[in-house]
């Protein structure tokens, strides 16, 4: 009996031995703050793919840029430092041109009119001209509509934006859209965007409703005017180095995993489009919504530019798509 449990005890300590030595470990990282949908849907990812591959691979999410900020990562990414990332529309244009195109003002009037470009043929483009600079798109998510919050007025023209210090990503799409409007565009890390508000380095900002809400910028905001100036998606990209090194299988087990959470992300960003204005009135924010006309024309011109640049030909085929899906 002794001999026997021996070789059970000696049995299990080898299972143990190899489950422990196939199981995986991934990083995972992110800029956005713990609630927000970007976070969210990054975990429901790394729950998606531990639970298809029964434990084998292990996704550690790391958000609020614990990895660096979204222009770091991806050098991080690129080398296989970092094997994932909820990324940002701007940020992902300095190595992938093409991203800015998306950026273009007042292109997509819903998040099902983007939802419908990024899903078809562009998006698969997109995705080759992405695998070219080293790192796979598992799927774009969702990063809103934008708008634009201050602490001194309600921005009803224009005008009212005349020399206002605004905080932007490193895009420069929304640079060339706050300039053509007449702000002043501040480049900060979205990291430390709070703290900015908070200490007057700059009046205001733009983006989303969930991202106001979830980096609680409203404790540092007065007025949110809906600009709805540009749209941008979060690319949810894996190192190529790190997809490369998976089986076939494996690759699918994460485009399936990556499918399921992209939908996750999206139903998430629309339901809080949907709810916030109340829960930010409910803080003390004042909305407004303006004639956007006079916002359009004003940056016709940018649209031109980009139309004419280096991207010219894919900035074409993203606006022709958007008109057509609209």
């Amino acid at each position: 009996m002794k001999l026997i449990n021996k070789k059970v005890a000696t049995a299990v300590l080898a299972l143990c031995a190899v489950v422990a030595h196939a199981q995986t470990k991934m990083t995972l990282g992110h800029n956005a703050a713990v609630g927000n949908p970007k976070h969210e849907a990054s975990v429901k990812f790394a729950e998606l793919v531990k639970a298809k591959s029964n434990g084998r691979f292990e996704i550690q999410v790391a958000p609020a840029a614990q990895l660096g900020d979204d222009v770091p990562i991806l050098t991080s990414l690129r080398t296989g430092a970092v094997d994932l990332s909820a990324n940002s529309q701007g940020a992902i244009s300095s190595v992938v041109p093409e991203y800015a195109a998306f950026g273009m003002p007042f292109l997509f009037p819903t998040l099902q009119t983007a939802w419908k470009v990024l899903d078809g043929p562009v998006g698969q483009e997109l995705g080759k001209h992405t695998e070219a600079k080293g790192m796979v798109v598992l799927g774009y998510w969702d990063n809103g509509i934008r708008h634009i919050s201050n602490k001194s007025r309600p921005i009803n023209t224009p005008a009212d934006l005349k020399g206002m210090k605004l905080r932007t990503p490193p895009d420069p799409t929304t640079i060339d859209i706050m300039q053509a409007l007449g702000a002043d565009p501040q480049q900060i890390k979205f990291s430390e965007l709070y703290v900015a508000l908070q200490q007057g380095v700059v009046d205001g900002q733009e983006n989303p409703l969930m991202n106001i809400w979830s980096s609680k910028l409203y404790e540092v905001q007065k007025y949110i005017s809906y600009t709805s100036h540009k749209y941008e998606m979060t690319p949810f990209v894996m190192s190529k180095r790190s997809f490369d090194r998976l089986s076939e299988a494996d690759r699918k087990l994460f485009h399936e995993a990556a499918a399921e959470a992209t939908q996750f992300n999206r139903k998430a960003s629309l339901e809080s489009d949907q709810k916030l204005e109340g829960e930010l009135k409910a803080k003390g924010i004042q909305f407004n919504r303006p004639d956007l006309t006079p916002f359009a024309k004003a940056t016709d011109s940018v649209i031109d530019k980009w139309a004419t640049g280096p991207q010219g030909e894919f900035v074409r085929k993203v606006v022709a798509a958007a008109r057509a899906a609209k």
